[in-house]
């Protein structure tokens, strides 16, 4: 399965397994502000969501946006990865958890970008 199929794969089982039913295309579409059409087609895989999609839809099943991306790598813990939690270590719980999402976005975002561009080659710009 490539990324585009894991990303429409992972947007259908979140909205058909949202609460106790799932929610409709059109409830999920009313809810991110797009069309019903479009959540059919990114469960198809025949548009590819844009980074802040994900984001959005991320945020709306309540998961991490690096579901979408199932062989991103665990961070190690370097030096700057320590001195980020000695850093967070006095936030309060929103602000962590906006640190992490954050966070969680940029690592996907290089994650999207690097795979979208993937085989292509650079255009010169000259």
């Amino acid at each position: 399965m490539n990324l585009m199929e894991h990303v429409a794969h992972e947007i259908r089982a979140l909205r058909t397994s949202f609460g106790d039913r799932g929610i409709s295309q059109e409830e999920l579409a009313r809810e991110l502000g797009t069309t019903a059409n479009t959540i059919s087609r990114w469960e198809t895989g025949t548009y590819k969501p844009t980074i802040e999609d994900l984001d959005r839809i991320s945020r709306f099943f309540g998961v991490s946006i690096l579901r979408f991306f199932p062989d991103h790598d665990e961070l190690e813990a370097s030096g700057e990865v320590r001195a980020l939690l000695r850093a967070a270590k006095q936030l309060k719980p929103r602000d962590l958890d906006e640190l992490r999402r954050y966070a969680e976005f940029r690592k996907a975002r290089s994650l999207y970008g690097a795979r979208k561009h993937a085989g292509r080659k650079r255009r010169d710009r000259s």
